[in-house]
């Protein structure tokens, strides 16, 4: 059981911390996690490495959803202007660790969409149903924080020329 905490909870915390900010709720929801995982290890079927860290991250994620929506912080925003549909910028000068501060900074439903949509390749229709929200509103949320992050990541360009 050590060496499996070893060997993944790096990469548990972040996948975490990609929906939850606070680094407490984050420590307490990898605890639960981690009791699910070691209670549910034998029912588990072992199909490769990638299993165990899909299995595991599955967990998490929804640990993490669960938490969102029990602290009612998971809110939409639905008030804010239109943004422009554009295409984003390019990437390459902008750090991962920057990138995933921007993505943290996203109100709580545009980050959760996002992460959803981009990390875990959820559909629209199957983040709704996750979310207890209409598939449009999914689809919504991610167009905003899409934008968001393009406004954000040229303001970081335009600043570090």
């Amino acid at each position: 059981m050590r060496r499996f905490y070893e060997r993944y909870v790096g990469y548990l915390t972040a996948v975490c911390s990609r929906y939850v900010v606070d680094r407490s709720t984050v420590k307490d929801i990898l605890q639960d996690a981690f009791i699910k995982i070691f209670k549910g290890l034998d029912s588990f079927e072992y199909r490769g490495e990638g299993s165990v860290r899909a299995w595991a991250s599955r967990i998490v994620v929804n640990d993490s959803l669960k938490s969102l929506k029990a602290s009612s912080k998971l809110r939409f925003v639905d008030d804010l202007p239109d943004l422009p549909d554009e295409d984003g910028p390019s990437l390459p000068d902008v750090p991962p660790s920057v990138i995933q501060e921007m993505i943290k900074a996203l109100p709580d439903g545009y980050r959760t969409v996002f992460n959803l949509f981009v990390f875990e390749k959820k559909s629209h229709k199957e983040i709704a149903s996750l979310l207890g929200i209409k598939e449009d509103s999914s689809a919504s949320q991610f167009f905003r924080a899409r934008a968001m992050l393009a406004k954000n990541i040229k303001a970081y360009l335009k600043e570090h020329e």
